[in-house]
């Protein structure tokens, strides 16, 4: 017999009914758990694009990643100083808080060996490159002028590795170039993770820049206004935030990493006499002066070596020996020249020392930038502009019936003066000398030299030694201001391809039976070999006064033709130049196949909608 549970129902069925009750309960767990695994897995999917969203349509996002920004660029200021610096104490002998530039003297073995092999090292590495990695690195004015903001970190990790080796060999280069390279890339490519507007990824590239010189500099205010002037192009409201947040976020992390580094003790009078303003407009000039002869020499000596048809890798070789032989005289035209301006600014010395200085660290600034090596002028545009402004005070202490002024004003005058002559921004100067000695007199003076300076050198000049080096590239770049819409404004996106042809062999009659008036007001002629002839204008054919017989008395503008790749700044040049309100567009000016028109009208007002949509982003509208 079989067994019976309690219920009656035999025992065997009962538990196969539990069996499969079990069995079933597990099932539905094993399906809640996948569809928690599947829902989690989408919701980690779904993050970045979470994340994209919010900073895209959030500014306090876009604020935070500005943060994010900062700190990575203070980090990195950090790292390339202390690599840097630790270069300088291994080949030059260095004590553990000794600068290169502020030595008496430095090995003449070490200094000879370092320079010169040290420069083929540089030379060799710069052949390399153009063999292997031919691309040219943007930075960051030029990325925000022309593209968008779009830089390329692999090109900037190459330049950024150039700039520690030529300085951590000793050249008379700076590190800002590489700070604000590797600054602003990090931050291009952050951006373009996050797929940010044209508008804000140009602004979180201004910020990255921000944070390498505020954390270069100890200066916020500094960094913050050298992104506005010279990266960024203008100053909006809506840009302060970021900004500010990744100029303070990099000064803070530079602060823990390096306190009291490059901290200045001077002592600044509490005034300034107004009868030594008028002085004081004239180092501004002198200072602009000098800055342009120190661009035009750094031009001069790249001209020189190329001319001299020596071999690349052999240039840094010959530029090394110079500026040792420099070194020897004295180890202030070493390295940026950072350390020897805080000791510039209170050493006493006479004018003779003071002008040799000036002429050594000109000539090495120039010989090493001009022969190959990888650096920046900033730097050197500030200890070169101490050395003016106390030459200055001691020249006209000697000449002048009235009170002397006093040399560290003048030292800080000419420092900022130099300064924006060379690399740009007047604010950023100013703010720069605020933050270093913290005495609003002295800003006034220096905010009055930096604009004559920055006046001069517009008007005699007309470039800093960014945009001249564009210019000499053949680049038209004045500022960091967006041009590269107009880059990407071209005839090809604005022509019309729907056109009517004709032959220019046929008669009027024929014309006027074909083309009947008002139904177009012009059509494109071409010759038998249907290349582009020349615009007829149809109520012109359908005059009554028009006697001729062949449409090629008709035709207008048979040489002006517009190609595609032509920017809306040609297009509107040839039209002007022409004097037609349409004209053809053609494949290549070689087979002049019509591809479609462009009217005058169409392209002016399209030009000037990008322009309006270019103010209202500048605006915050």
């Amino acid at each position: 017999m079989g067994s019976f549970s309690l219920f009656g129902f035999p025992a065997t069925q009962a538990g196969d009914k539990a069996g499969t009750g079990s069995r079933a309960h597990h099932r539905e767990s094993h399906r809640r758990e996948g569809r928690t695994r599947r829902a989690f897995g989408e919701m980690v999917l779904h993050v970045p694009q979470t994340l994209r969203a919010l900073v895209r349509t959030d500014e306090l996002w876009l604020v935070a990643l500005a943060a994010v920004v900062g700190i990575t660029a203070g980090l990195c200021v950090t790292a390339m100083s202390e690599i840097t610096q630790w270069m300088h104490r291994l080949i030059y002998r260095l004590g553990p808080a000794q600068r290169l530039s502020d030595q008496v003297e430095v090995p003449p073995l070490n200094t000879l060996l370092a320079l010169t092999l040290g420069g083929l090292a540089v030379g060799l590495f710069t052949v390399a490159v153009a063999r292997w990695w031919p691309r040219r690195a943007v930075d960051p004015i030029e990325a925000n002028a022309l593209y968008g903001g779009r830089m390329s970190l692999n090109d900037s990790l190459i330049v950024v590795g150039q700039t520690m080796l030529s300085n951590g060999l000793g050249a008379s280069v700076g590190l800002e170039a590489g700070y604000t390279q590797i600054g602003s890339a990090l931050a291009s490519r952050l951006g373009r993770m996050f797929r940010l507007r044209r508008n804000d990824l140009r602004l979180l590239v201004g910020c990255g820049a921000a944070g390498a010189i505020a954390a270069a500099f100890n200066a916020p205010l500094c960094g913050a206004f050298y992104a506005f002037e010279l990266v960024i192009g203008t100053y909006a409201v809506a840009y302060l935030a970021p900004v500010g947040m990744a100029a303070i976020c990099a000064v803070s992390v530079a602060r823990l990493l390096m306190p009291g580094e490059f901290v200045y003790n001077l002592r600044v009078p509490s005034a300034i006499e107004p009868v030594s303003y008028l002085p004081i407009l004239v180092l501004g000039v002198l200072c602009a002066l000098t800055g342009i002869l120190i661009m035009r020499g750094v031009t001069l000596t790249e001209t020189l070596f190329r001319r001299s048809r020596m071999p690349v890798w052999a240039r840094p070789v010959i530029g090394g020996l110079i500026v040792a032989l420099l070194a020897l005289i004295s180890p202030q035209v070493l390295s940026s020249g950072h350390a020897a301006l805080h000791v510039g600014l209170d050493a006493p010395y006479g004018m003779n020392q003071l002008l040799l200085l000036v002429v050594l660290k000109s000539v090495a600034s120039a010989v090493s930038l001009g022969s190959g090596f990888r650096g920046g002028l900033f730097f050197a545009s500030l200890f070169l502009g101490a050395l003016m402004g106390k030459l200055f005070a001691s020249a006209f202490a000697a000449v002048a019936a009235t009170q002397a002024i006093p040399a560290v004003v003048c030292a800080l005058v000419g420092m900022s003066a130099l300064a924006v002559a060379i690399v740009g921004g007047p604010l950023t100067m100013t703010f720069l000398a605020l933050e270093s000695t913290g005495s609003f007199p002295l800003t006034v003076a220096v905010i009055a030299a930096s604009v004559i300076s920055a006046v001069t050198v517009r008007r005699t000049f007309g470039y800093s030694f960014a945009t001249w080096r564009f210019h000499l590239r053949g680049e038209a770049i004045r500022s960091a201001v967006d041009i590269g819409w107009m880059r990407n404004l071209t005839v090809a996106r604005m022509m019309r391809r729907e056109i009517r042809t004709v032959r220019s062999d046929i008669t009027v009659a024929a014309f006027r039976r074909d083309i009947a008036l008002g139904a177009t007001n012009r059509v494109v002629a071409v010759d038998e070999a249907g290349c582009y002839a020349g615009i007829i204008q149809v109520p012109e054919a359908h005059a009554a006064e028009t006697r001729a017989t062949s449409l090629v008395t008709l035709l207008h503008n048979p040489a002006d033709m517009l190609v595609p790749q032509m920017t809306i700044k040609d297009a509107v040049e040839l039209f002007e130049t022409a004097e037609a309100d349409a004209l053809a567009v053609v494949d290549s000016r070689e087979s002049r196949r019509v591809i479609g028109i462009l009217t005058e009208q169409y392209a002016l007002r399209r030009y000037s909608e990008e322009l309006e949509r270019r103010r209202r982003e500048l605006s915050g509208e």
